[in-house]
């Protein structure tokens, strides 16, 4: 994993194992699991059973091959762990030494070595919400890098005190604390019974988790950072399936959903979208459209940092669209150019490698042609820097609409006993940070 990937999967799987802890659940659902990272860690780590489920047969494979390989070196670290424990007075090694030896073993043990929380963890979320809660989380925060994983990040810091009932279930948390505070130990071995199997399956709001998990029970599904509709339907799989008991989603490709109301002029044969999802931007018949859709993807956190946008490639792209429109009468094409910008040397080899990759005649323009555009609209790049840094500052009110729209969605289920907007993870590294997390009502 990455250094994005790696903080990510931490933090989640931290939360995670916090609800499954609470509802004494050990069958997690990892919708959108793709190359099984987050799936991996929770069943290797924390000994849950995950089935990790993607819509990808190459995913599915490679996640197999990967948590194969996985295991090998897991179960190789806890025998090297173990023997040192053993050895006459071993002092633990350097911390330059640690990483060394972690890289050897892959980028998963990394994860595992470091045991420091990094991003802030905060609540935003209705009106509704428990003040005490929020209370709780406001005086956790600016604390949190200093504490380790097995005190920082706990569901009950979040709970509100009366989001439940007293059930045996809760009584029984005590003893669920213990095995929670075992399983964090990074020298512990998983038991035999963790399992992590990947499935091919294409999720959707009607998907039958029965047909695709044989032996499903009691469980929670996760999804760290589901494209498009997936988000929104892993909330609906929570809402309507009985054997769900709670859900921790982080969603992303905001451009990907589908709108309601975004062609109000075309019929569709689909009845269930991806926004809006709660009843009062139904009614509104509430529209973004894929513009804002994708301005709600840009990073105001990066940008804030110094980390910029890339107005060169931005500009290269607009000038092409120019040519194109002009020199070939096309307006929209279903092909794209794709993230070629890295692999120019100029603009000038910048479009000859875009008409190529659309498959337009190269020979329609000539080199003076390209230049000429180029230093046409050179002057006019300031302005598209400005339009897009205006975009980069309206992205997270875009993104925020979305998002609220779900947790209202799920503030509106009668069976739901909780429900939050929590930011997850630091939004330098890892844009797409916010977390909804919602849970049942305990029988």
């Amino acid at each position: 994993m990455n250094t994005k990937k790696s903080h990510e999967v931490q933090a989640m799987s931290e939360l995670i194992c916090s609800i499954a802890d609470y509802y004494g659940l050990k069958q997690i659902i990892d919708v959108g699991s793709g190359k099984g990272y987050l799936s991996s860690f929770l069943s290797l780590k924390y000994g849950l059973n995950v089935y990790g489920i993607d819509s990808s047969n190459t995913n599915t494979h490679g996640a197999k091959e990967r948590n194969r390989k996985l295991k090998k070196h897991w179960n190789l670290y806890h025998a090297q762990t173990r023997g040192d424990a053993h050895g006459p007075a071993l002092k633990m090694p350097e911390e330059k030494e640690v990483q060394k030896k972690v890289k050897c073993k892959g980028d998963f043990e990394s994860a595992l070595k470091n045991t420091l929380l990094t991003q802030d963890l905060s609540a935003d979320v209705l009106p509704e919400f428990s003040k005490s809660a929020g209370s709780v989380i406001r005086q956790r925060q600016g604390n949190l890098h200093a504490q380790p994983l097995e005190t920082a990040l706990s569901l009950m810091d979040i709970l509100p005190v009366d989001a439940f009932e007293p059930t045996l279930s809760q009584v029984h948390n005590t003893e669920m604390s213990e095995v929670r505070k075992q399983r964090r130990k990074v020298t512990s071995k998983p038991s035999d019974s963790s399992i992590y199997s990947p499935l091919t399956s294409f999720i959707t709001a009607d998907s039958e988790l029965h047909d695709i998990v044989k032996d499903l029970e009691d469980c929670l599904v996760v999804g760290l950072h589901t494209c498009g509709d997936l988000a929104p339907n892993t909330l609906r799989i929570f809402a309507s399936k009985s054997e769900v008991k709670g859900v921790c989603s982080v969603g992303c490709c905001y451009h990907l959903l589908s709108e309601e109301f975004e062609d109000q002029h075309k019929e569709y044969a689909q009845e269930i979208w991806g926004f809006p999802m709660c009843r009062y931007l139904k009614e509104e018949r509430w529209c973004c459209g894929r513009n804002a859709r994708m301005s709600a993807c840009l990073a105001l956190e990066r940008v804030a940092v110094g980390q910029g946008l890339p107005t060169e490639s931005l500009f290269y792209r607009a000038v092409l669209q120019n040519i194109i429109k002009d020199y070939y009468g096309i307006t929209k094409c279903d092909r794209h150019v794709g993230k070629i910008y890295s692999k120019c040397s100029s603009f000038l080899d910048y479009v000859r490698m875009s008409l190529k990759k659309l498959g337009l005649d190269e020979s329609k323009v000539s080199e003076e042609i390209i230049m000429d555009y180029y230093e046409k609209y050179k002057p006019r790049m300031n302005e598209l820097e400005a339009f897009n840094m205006l975009k980069v500052v309206l992205a997270p009110c875009i993104e925020t609409l979305i998002l609220l729209d779900r947790l209202c969605y799920l503030k509106e289920q009668e069976d739901v006993a909780w429900s939050a907007l929590v930011k997850l993870f630091d939004p330098v590294q890892s844009p797409r940070c916010y977390a909804l997390i919602a849970l049942k009502k305990q029988r």
